[in-house]
Parts: C-alpha cells; structure tokens; sequence
C-alpha cells in the first residue's frame, strides 16, 4: 500500500507552463484525506512551495530546497545549513572561473556573487529578492540553498566535476539543465529529506511511490519502493526505472488518481 507519494516539480508534476494542473489540488484533498502523504520534493524553497499550493497547503508536506527544509503537518521536522567554511571555500574557488556564478540563498534573499545579468533564471532557478554582493554573507546568516550558473553551457558538466573533486567532502554537486548547478551539503538530498518524513509517520520505502525528471532525483528514486519517472526525464533515469509518461500529460497526477483508485 502505498502511504507517501513524493514528487518533483518542473518537469514532473508541474505542466509545460510551470503551473501547478488545477486537478493537483483536489487529489491532493483526497490523499489527505485517506490518510496518505503527498510531498512536494524540489529544489524551491519552502515558502514558494506554499505558495504553488495555496489552496492545499497545509494538507501536503514539503522536501524542500533540495532536502535543507523538510516540513511535516506544518512543522518543521528536518533543517541543514551550510557550513560557512563551505560557503567561503566554495566562493573562491568560483572566483577562479569567469563562467561559474554563484547564487546564495537564506529564508528571504539571494545573494549574487556576480552582476544579475550574469544570471539565467529558468522555471525552477528563481532568484527572490536579489543582493548582489562582493562576497558572501557572514557567518550570522542560515545559508539553506546554494547554486551555481555556469555561462558555458558545454563546461557545465565538467564544472561539476571538478568542483565535486575540489570540494565533495563538504558539499554535493549535481548538473541542473545545461546552465546550473545544484549544490547541497555533503550528505544531504531528497532522499534524506524523505527519509525524516519516513520517519515521522513510521513509513517504510517500500511504502513510498517518488516521481522525478533529472539527476537532482536520483537520490529519492533510488531510495523508494516505488520510483517512477517521467518520459521527458534524463536519459539515465528513463534507463533505470519505470516511465509513466509525461508532464505535458499530467502523468503523475494520473498515477495519483490510480493510487486513489487502489490501482497501485
């Protein structure tokens, strides 16, 4: 039976305009009342998940912010920072690179390491109320999302190579599109994310049902029972597990009416 459904996002649950499809919310109503899970897993932060979910938002729960922020039933249950070592070793590091820009976040700003135009926001790379700074902020602010957009899209993956060289130890790299970069703290994912809300609930993986389009998914569809990925996913993740279609075609929102449905 399946008691936490977890998913992503842009290209996932999200439709070709990055918009939440307006039956979302009435399965979401549903799950939460028989009593199953339903999780938003991105690399958004908490706050602008709410906001997509307006009106069921405190009926779901949120990995959010690539796993920094976990909420349960409206309460936080998981928070990671980053180390401000990380912070700084990770600033000067890009600073040897002219096409790696770096992009801060804490609760209300992003802090910009570079010129704003230097930046390429996409659907899921929003950049709320932008600093634009010389150097990163002090250790006295909570830094719970860091990523890089790398101006050369043919260097991205080579980027990340050899920051993940440089730094894995403390922090994980990991390609988002052509153009950006995900980096979370060393041992922390959506996964790990999920994996407290398991916990909270007394949920095992076997029990979990994940959805996911890029390799900032991989984690979480390795760890559920119950993986599944779109058909506009990354070649890798269509190779590994099963495929039920596409967001254009509201696939994941389907999956959900056949968990309602008892089909799963």
């Amino acid at each position: 039976m399946i008691k936490l459904i977890a998913s992503d996002m842009d290209g996932t649950l999200l439709d070709e305009n990055s918009k939440v499809p307006e039956e979302t919310f009435e399965l979401i109503h549903e799950l939460h009342e028989r009593g199953i899970v339903f999780a938003a897993s991105s690399g958004r932060r908490y706050n602008t998940l709410r906001w997509f979910f307006e009106p069921v938002m405190d009926e779901m729960d949120y990995v959010a912010s690539l796993g920094t922020e976990v909420y349960a039933q409206g309460r936080m249950i998981g928070r990671e920072v980053f180390s401000y070592g990380a912070i700084v070793s990770l600033f000067e590091l890009c600073a040897t690179f002219d096409c790696l820009h770096l992009a801060i976040y804490d609760d209300d700003h992003c802090y910009l390491m570079d010129d704003l135009t230097n930046y390429v926001k996409t659907a899921d790379k929003d950049l709320p109320n932008p600093v634009v700074r010389a150097d990163p902020p002090g250790p006295e602010k909570s830094v719970i999302k860091m990523g890089i957009c790398c101006d050369k899209p043919a260097e991205t993956m080579d980027m990340t190579y050899m920051l993940e060289r440089e730094l894995g130890d403390r922090l994980t790299f990991m390609p988002s599109g052509d153009k950006w970069i995900d980096i979370t703290p060393a041992g922390v994912d959506k996964a790990t994310g999920i994996w407290q809300l398991m916990r909270y609930y007394g949920i095992a993986a076997d029990e979990v049902m994940a959805f996911g389009d890029s390799m900032n998914d991989y984690a979480i569809l390795r760890f559920a029972g119950h993986p599944r990925v779109m058909a506009n996913a990354r070649y890798t993740l269509r190779k590994r597990w099963p495929v039920v279609g596409s967001n254009v075609d509201h696939a994941v929102q389907r999956a959900m009416q056949d968990v309602l449905d008892g089909i799963e």
